[in-house]
């Protein structure tokens, strides 16, 4: 088992011509599930991500760990038993990394469906997952569980149960698991090219981005799961495109600006398309879009001046009280997910179950959820496994995370409410980032819930190529406080530069690289270009530019 250290990356690529069962191309949550699986089967795999670990779509989610209650209006049955299933295991077998989230789903006179609607579906929703949470509340009581609440037309509203996790960290931890019991993997390795022995692909050409070296490797398996970049690498064997990309963006706000204690749903008025506003990692989240995405795959996605003014509406719509403006968000994201196309007009309507076939030789695997990895990994080995003679057996009720038994010292200077966050985070890992804190690295990181040694730890052991890996995906201040963390940079860099031997002049290349990502990606577009919400009309959306609000 190779650790995430120094010279690391020159280590796997020593490595890096096998002998392999199975490559995956893709290091967002699907090829981390598959990995993790393939290791169970005592296979030898590989793991390539041309970007960052989970820098697609992987994490750029809602957070949500959740059945798809809207799933069930499409009649999606199956899929919505399976995810509510797999969410209650997850809370479950990940305590501290995913979590129990309170749901407040409001109804207006306006809606479409009506209430009655609301209901059924939610009895359906707790009767896949055998429990009954959800209560019908009259419009007082509902006011009372979301004070702020526009009250206009209410008739009130359910509360339910589902969850959320921090969608990187879930990445990062199937994968270390992966590599600790035996797999590899490796980020900003690019697929250059397939390699095929008599029209079947056997191989793929790999080239290290950072390093600018190339290799030939071969597998008895290859597999895609690039998510979004899937038709491109399908192009190469002549196939036709499949997937069509849909872009989600979202807002972040203080907590004390948008205060919810719990996530609350409601119609927008302008599509009644349901909106979410969700209290996550000391913030409040506001999502999300749905819109096919245009641009180049190549260029890191952002939100556009229509989105915000489209999420601010809703945000105008559901809490008119706090009269937000644009001055009041921290940051913004923006991700674009793969689905299946269906040729069906709504991108809200697209299919987002996954799918599995296999053509020349190279098995593709996108579509599904975040809650559902591990589903979607089985699924995969089991269309290959007629290829791989010495697999162990699969085992559909295996554990989704190894267990964490871990003791950690009373002395620590950890509350228990840190420490669960933490084993959750880490796993066994846990113990390795306690014992290289330094004095004061216990305490959080300005208003966030992370700790310094957190920083240190991720910096040292967890393949951090570029400060945007670390500041974005690791530990998250990039979308949590304001201008990315800035106001910080000084106690990062001390940590940064120790940690991963940088001299001053590659850190301050990698802190202006950083700083113009934030900007172009982050952070608002061009605010004179923002349509003004508070006229948009529910029947036409007005492009009138304004210049703050």
């Amino acid at each position: 088992m190779i650790r995430w250290n120094n010279q690391w990356r020159d280590k796997v690529w020593s490595q890096i011509c096998g002998p392999w069962d199975i490559i995956i191309i893709g290091g967002g949550i699907t090829g981390a599930g598959i990995l993790r699986e393939a290791t169970r089967c005592k296979l030898r795999a590989l793991l390539v991500e041309q970007h960052d670990f989970a820098w697609g779509t992987s994490s750029r989610s809602s957070k949500l760990v959740h059945g798809g209650l809207r799933y069930l209006k499409e009649g999606k049955i199956m899929l919505t038993q399976a995810a509510v299933r797999e969410r209650n295991r997850l809370l479950d077998e990940a305590q501290g990394l995913v979590t129990r989230l309170g749901f407040l789903l409001a109804t207006y006179q306006r809606d479409n469906p009506e209430k009655w609607t609301y209901g059924v579906g939610l009895s359906i929703y707790d009767l896949l997952a055998l429990q009954w949470n959800h209560k019908f509340h009259n419009a007082a009581n509902f006011q009372m569980l979301a004070p702020r609440i526009n009250h206009e037309q209410l008739e009130g509203g359910y509360s339910f149960v589902d969850a959320q996790t921090d969608d990187a960290r879930l990445v990062l931890r199937v994968i270390r698991e992966a590599v600790t019991e035996g797999g590899y993997a490796m980020n900003y390795v690019r697929a250059e090219e397939l390699l095929c022995d008599d029209g079947d692909v056997k191989g793929v050409r790999l080239f290290d981005v950072e390093n600018n070296r190339t290799a030939d490797v071969r597998a008895k398996v290859i597999i895609n799961a690039t998510g979004v970049w899937t038709d491109q690498l399908r192009k190469q064997i002549d196939a036709q495109p499949h997937i069509r990309t849909l872009r989600g963006s979202h807002l972040i706000f203080p907590a004390w600006r948008v205060p919810v204690a719990q996530a609350v749903s409601f119609s927008h008025p302008i599509d009644y398309r349901p909106i979410f506003i969700i209290p996550w990692e000391g913030i409040t989240l506001v999502g999300t879009t749905d819109l096919d995405h245009n641009q180049s795959l190549d260029e890191e996605p952002s939100i556009t001046a229509e989105e915000v003014a489209y999420l601010m509406a809703a945000v105008e719509s559901g809490f008119p009280s706090l009269d937000v403006s644009l001055d009041d968000i921290i940051s913004t994201f923006a991700g674009v997910r793969s689905v299946i196309d269906t040729r069906n007009v709504e991108p809200s309507k697209a299919s987002r179950e996954h799918m599995v076939w296999e053509e020349k030789g190279l098995l593709t695997v996108t579509g599904g959820k975040l809650t559902t990895f591990r589903l979607i990994a089985l699924d995969a080995l089991e269309a290959v496994q007629h290829r791989l003679p010495n697999i162990k057996p699969i085992k559909r009720r295996g554990r989704m995370l190894d267990a964490a038994d871990i003791v950690i010292s009373p002395t620590t200077k950890l509350d228990e409410a840190q420490k669960t966050r933490l084993c959750g985070r880490y796993g066994d890992d846990i113990l390795e980032l306690i014992s290289m804190a330094r004095e004061g690295e216990f305490e959080t990181i300005s208003v966030t819930f992370y700790i310094w040694a957190e920083l240190r730890y991720a910096a040292r052991c967890e393949g951090v190529v570029h400060l945007d890996d670390l500041l974005l995906r690791r530990v998250r201040l990039g979308l949590l406080l304001p201008q990315g963390g800035e106001s910080l940079m000084h106690k990062i860099r001390e940590i940064v530069q120790e940690e991963l031997s940088w001299s001053d002049e590659q850190w301050e290349r990698e802190e202006a690289l950083y700083k113009a990502l934030w900007q172009r990606c982050y952070s608002l577009p061009d605010r004179t270009a923002i349509p003004d919400w508070k006229k948009m009309s529910p029947k036409l959306k007005v492009n009138t530019p304004v210049s703050t609000h």
